[in-house]
Parts: structure tokens; C-alpha cells; sequence
């Protein structure tokens, strides 16, 4: 069996040395996910790669803005460094299942997307809240 990458966060298995990742499509979505969860400046040798979703928590603009905000950061950041994946939606809520308001610290983003190189479709869904600090 072919393994593509290390399935994040490490965890040790008996028969490889660590759980890896033996489906393209899996190794797509850890990368997204890393994309949206690394702080811009926290990727050494490249200061500029990431959302940052947690930068978002703490934000005193109002909701539709910061939305906007947020999707902006993360097209951006695929067009850079995933250009092989479309955004085809993102949508909010907050971890309680309603919409995000101004003043809740917690963050759900719901991210329909395309991979084009293995012509499928697939669905990142990342939260974040106070309570991850």
C-alpha cells in the first residue's frame, strides 16, 4: 500500500511507525486545514502562508464583514498555494449551529470545494472558539 503523508497530529502505529495517509484526497483536505488553522508568520521561511482562523476570534467588526474578511484571506491563500483546489462555498455558523454574530468567540467554517487534479469534490469543515487557547 502506498502512503502519501504523516496523518497529523502524530500518533504512533504499530505496523508503519506513525498513522499515515494512503488517500490523495485525505492528504488535500490536512493540507487545507493546516492552511486555514496557521497563522500568517507562523510558517518559518514563509511569513505570508496562512488564514489564521484564530486571528478571527477576537475581531470588533460586524458579522457580514468579517465574513468577508475571511473569505478573502482564504481564497487568497488557495489561489497561492493550493491552486490546484476551487472554492465552490463558504458559509458560518457558530458552534452552537446559528449564525455567527458579533461577540461570539467561536468560529465554524463550512468550505465546499473542487480538486482538480482528482476531479472531486470535497468538504472542510473547521471550527475553532476561546476554549482551543
Amino acid at each position: 500500500m502506498a502512503y502519501y503523508a504523516p496523518k497529523l497530529p502524530l500518533k504512533r502505529d504499530p505496523n508503519t511507525g506513525y498513522e499515515m495517509l494512503s488517500n490523495l484526497k485525505e492528504v488535500v483536505k490536512q493540507n487545507f486545514r493546516m492552511l486555514i488553522l496557521t497563522v500568517p508568520g507562523e510558517r518559518i521561511m514563509n511569513p505570508d502562508f496562512g488564514v489564521g482562523l484564530y486571528k478571527y476570534l477576537f475581531e470588533h467588526v460586524p458579522s457580514v464583514q468579517l465574513q468577508e474578511a475571511i473569505k478573502r484571506d482564504i481564497i487568497r491563500q488557495t489561489t497561492t498555494y493550493m491552486s490546484y483546489i476551487s472554492i465552490k462555498d463558504i458559509s458560518f455558523q457558530s458552534l452552537e449551529g446559528n449564525p455567527v454574530s458579533s461577540g461570539d468567540n467561536s468560529l465554524y467554517v463550512r468550505i465546499e470545494y473542487y480538486i482538480k487534479t482528482l476531479n472531486a469534490n470535497d468538504i472542510l469543515e473547521v471550527s475553532v472558539s476561546e476554549q482551543d487557547f
